[in-house]
């Protein structure tokens, strides 16, 4: 019964209009243990019987796995309507696993470096399809999963309502039991969404994908700069690092495009005052169009971040699982 998935304990409460303590059972026979929900534990048969009305048990198939020779294992899932999305699991100190999840088919943001942005957007995910790529991929590892990132296909902040129910089941003492602060959700930054989720207080990491501190640079790598230029979007960050938390921005390097000291200046007159962590991470591009830079490059990058940047930790990420098309920027929907 995925549909049930879709909810945390209360909103799976209010939803079927049962006890608290029921709906917690349920949710741990479902999410919990990956259970079907007959195997609910002291949970009344009307109770059962009323949640089975009114929920189905819509597929989600993995149509193949591909592992990389880092260890990153991806997945290409097909859901009931015929539609794919991809789930990438990453492992962790070889003693456990997290999980990207894709949170639309597809993506409307048009990235120029990202291979989900050149597919378009086809729809949004339902909460219960993030929390079914979850239960698929934890059901295939020996391994513990104990985090999520919510970085692969999509825009979460375009369906930010599915996002949070999905993530709020993740962190369910009766679903999948991560700890908020292991569950990150990212953004290229819609502005109104990273206020509002500000403003509701969430406790899961904000990551916003800058990758350009030069606004007619960031519109030619990102459209989304014209609807959200980056002076609003700071302005959005900044008061959730101020109110909240540190925010991640991400930061995607590009040879010769994004990595000289004018963008380290430029990130430095942006963050400086309030805090951020900087991950720095290669670019992915199959169409040969964006390199990452190499060696020599990126450490004349890294020296004038700390010059523009000093006090704020910069902490360059691992690319993994580049040859299966793992990588970030790369999941297309293809099984290849």
């Amino acid at each position: 019964m995925l549909h049930l998935a879709g909810q945390d304990s209360r909103g799976l409460a209010d939803a079927l209009g049962i006890a608290l303590a029921d709906a917690r059972r349920i949710l741990g026979a479902v999410v919990g243990r990956g259970r079907p929900l007959r195997e609910a534990r002291n949970v009344r048969r009307a109770v059962l019987d009323r949640a089975e009305a009114l929920a189905s048990a819509a597929p989600l198939s993995c149509v193949t796995k591909v592992d990389a020779r880092d260890g990153f294992r991806r997945y290409l899932f097909a859901l009931a309507d015929g539609a794919r999305v991809e789930a990438v699991r990453i492992p962790l100190f070889d003693t456990h696993h997290t999980l990207c999840l894709s949170s639309q088919v597809g993506c409307a943001l048009g990235c120029a470096f990202c291979a989900t942005g050149r597919l378009g957007l086809t729809r949004n995910l339902e909460s219960w399809e993030m929390v079914a790529q979850y239960l698929a991929v934890r059901a295939d590892s020996q391994r513990p999963v104990t985090g999520a990132v919510f970085m692969g296909q999509g825009e979460p902040f375009h369906n930010y309502d599915a996002v949070l129910r999905a993530a709020h089941v993740l962190c369910d003492p009766a679903g999948g039991r991560i700890d908020q602060r292991r569950i990150s959700i990212s953004t290229a930054g819609v502005v109104p969404m990273i206020r509002r989720y500000t403003a509701e207080g969430h406790r899961f990491r904000l990551c916003v994908s800058l990758n350009a501190a030069l606004p007619e640079k960031r519109a030619a790598l990102m459209p989304v700069e014209r609807g959200h230029p980056l002076d609003e979007l700071v302005d959005a960050i900044r008061e959730h690092a101020l109110r909240r938390d540190r925010v991640t921005v991400e930061y995607v390097m590009m040879a010769g495009v994004n990595v000289g000291e004018e963008d380290a200046a430029a990130l430095g007159r942006l963050l400086r005052g309030f805090p951020v962590r900087l991950n720095p991470i290669a670019v992915n591009d199959a169409t040969g169009r964006f390199r990452p830079p190499g060696e020599a490059e990126w450490k004349a990058f890294r020296d004038a971040l700390a010059r523009h940047l000093p006090g704020q930790p910069v902490v360059r990420r691992y690319s993994g699982g580049q040859d299966q098309n793992a990588a970030c920027g790369m999941l297309a929907s293809t099984g290849a």
